[in-house]
């Protein structure tokens, strides 16, 4: 979050355990419109292998709000 305060584009990857903690952590730093893509919760009980395929999945999200700029992207990306 702060990376975005100072204008960096930047993109948080939660589980959707903590969608309502991360929006409101958003809210509380000044950012309420910060973007983060979420997973699937839990994670500790993955193989090296599972994680990576999960990473994998979530790339071109995350490569699409990093490059769309703040303003373009907005919000979550499920």
């Amino acid at each position: 979050m702060l990376f975005e305060k100072a204008g960096t584009p930047a993109v948080a990857i939660i589980t959707d355990a903590f969608e309502t903690t991360a929006k409101e952590m958003a809210s509380l730093w000044g950012v309420p419109d910060y973007r983060f893509v979420q997973m699937p919760h839990p994670l500790g009980s993955l193989t090296d292998a599972q994680l990576d395929r999960r990473a994998e999945a979530l790339v071109d999200k995350v490569a699409r709000l990093l490059m769309s700029g703040r303003d373009a992207g907005r919000g979550e990306a499920r």
